[in-house]
C-alpha cells in the first residue's frame, strides 16, 4: 500500500510540474506567437510575410482575425493574445483610459494614407476646371482630404466645403467638392472625376491594382506618429523573447517590399517607435 501511495504521489508531482511548465503567462519560452489583427492589410502582412520569417527562427505565428476594434484589445489584456496589430496610438491610449487596459505600443508598421484616385485621368494635372472631386463627409476625414488637395495644389486653402465651392480664391479651378460617406467613395468614383479616399476603403475596393492613387498624403514627424498603426502588447511583456522576435520579423526589408509591391501606395511603411524615432531592420 505504501508503495502504491508513493507511486501515486510521484505521478501527481510529474503532472503538476508538466502543467506548470506549459503555462507561460509572461510570453516566455513556448514557440507560438499569437497575434490578433484586422484583415486588411494587417492580417495579410502577418500571414504572407511575417509568418515565414519567424518560422526560419523556429517560431510559429498564429494570426487571430477580428472584424471589430474592441475585442483585440480586451483579448490582449486578458492574456488570450501575445500582441495585436490594428490601431493607432490615439486609439490605443483612448482604450487604455476608457476601459482600464494596460497596453503599450512596441513598434509601428504602416500608415494607410489618403489618396487622390480617378478612373478618368492619369494625373492631377489632367483634371479639368470644374471637375467633381469627392471627399469624405465626416468632419475629421473631410478636413484631412481638403488638406491633401491643398498640399497637391488643387485648392489654396481649407474651409467649409460650401465656402470652398463658392470661393475663387480658395478654389481657383472651380472644382466641385462633393462630400460623400467615406465608405461609399470607391463606388461613387465612376460618377466623379476624382475622389480623396481613405487607404483601407481603397484597398477593399481593389483600387491600388485597378487605378493606383494619383497622389497620396505626406507626413511630418507629428502626423507620422499620429497615423501609424502599431504592434501593441500587454505592459510588462515588451522585452519578452517572443515579442522581440515578432518586432524583428515585422520590421524587415521583406515586409517593406511586400507593402510597396502589394498595396501600391495605399499602405506605406512606418517603422517607428511611439516617439516617432525610426526603427531600422
Amino acid at each position: 500500500m505504501k508503495k502504491l501511495i508513493r507511486t501515486v504521489i510521484a505521478l501527481l508531482l510529474v503532472l503538476t510540474f508538466t502543467g506548470c511548465s506549459g503555462n507561460k503567462p509572461d510570453g516566455g519560452s513556448d514557440k507560438v506567437i499569437k497575434v490578433g489583427a484586422t484583415l486588411v492589410p494587417h492580417a495579410e502582412i502577418l500571414k504572407n510575410v511575417v509568418a515565414s520569417t519567424l518560422a526560419k527562427d523556429g517560431w510559429t505565428l498564429e494570426v487571430v482575425e477580428f472584424n471589430d476594434y474592441v475585442t483585440p484589445n480586451t483579448a490582449l489584456e486578458s492574456g488570450e493574445l501575445d500582441a495585436n496589430y490594428f490601431q493607432t496610438l490615439g486609439y490605443l491610449n483612448g482604450e487604455n483610459d476608457s476601459r482600464g487596459l494596460h497596453l503599450v505600443a512596441v513598434v509601428g508598421v504602416h500608415i494607410e494614407p489618403m489618396g487622390i484616385y480617378s478612373l478618368k485621368v492619369n494625373s492631377i494635372d489632367e483634371l479639368p476646371d470644374g471637375a467633381e472631386i469627392g471627399v469624405p463627409n465626416d468632419t475629421d476625414n473631410c478636413n484631412r482630404a481638403l488638406e491633401l488637395l491643398v498640399a497637391k495644389g488643387l485648392l489654396t486653402g481649407v474651409d467649409d466645403v460650401n465656402v470652398i465651392n463658392r470661393s475663387e480664391s480658395l478654389n481657383p479651378h472651380g472644382f466641385e467638392i462633393v462630400p460623400i460617406e467615406a465608405a461609399s467613395l470607391p463606388r461613387a468614383l465612376e460618377d466623379l472625376d476624382a475622389a480623396v479616399i481613405n487607404g483601407n476603403y481603397a484597398l477593399e475596393a481593389g483600387l491600388p491594382e485597378k487605378a493606383p492613387a494619383l497622389e497620396i498624403e505626406s507626413f511630418d514627424a507629428v502626423t507620422t506618429v499620429k497615423r501609424t498603426n502599431y504592434i501593441a502588447v500587454k505592459a510588462g511583456t515588451e522585452n519578452s523573447e517572443k515579442i522581440q522576435a515578432l518586432v524583428k520579423a515585422i520590421v524587415s526589408d521583406d515586409v517593406r517590399k511586400y507593402i510597396e509591391d502589394t498595396y501600391k501606395g495605399a499602405v506605406i511603411t512606418s517603422f517607428v517607435d511611439a516617439q516617432g524615432n525610426p526603427v531600422n531592420p
